[in-house]
C-alpha cells in the first residue's frame, strides 16, 4: 500500500536524506522516498498495520527532522 504525506518546513535536502533514512528503517515500511523539492512523503508500507506505522512514521520525523511536520 503506498501513501503520501506533505511535509511543511522540511529545510535541505540532507534533512530529507536523513528523514528517508529515518522511516525506511519503520517495521512495515517497505520504502521511504522523501522528496525535498516537493516536500513529500511517500511510503510503501505494510497495509495490515498502516495505522500503527503512520502514527510511527509522525513520530520519527519529529525526532529526527524536529523542524518538520508531516501532515495527511
Amino acid at each position: 500500500m503506498k501513501k503520501s504525506f506533505r511535509v511543511e518546513d522540511l529545510d535541505c535536502a540532507n534533512c530529507a536524506r536523513e528523514l528517508e533514512e529515518a522511516l525506511a528503517g519503520i517495521p512495515g515500511v517497505n520504502k521511504a522516498t522523501v522528496s525535498f523539492m516537493a516536500q513529500k512523503v511517500m511510503l510503501d508500507i505494510d497495509e495490515s498495520i498502516a495505522d500503527t506505522v503512520e502514527k510511527t512514521a509522525v513520530k520519527v520525523a519529529k525526532k529526527e527532522v524536529p523542524e518538520c511536520t508531516l501532515v495527511f
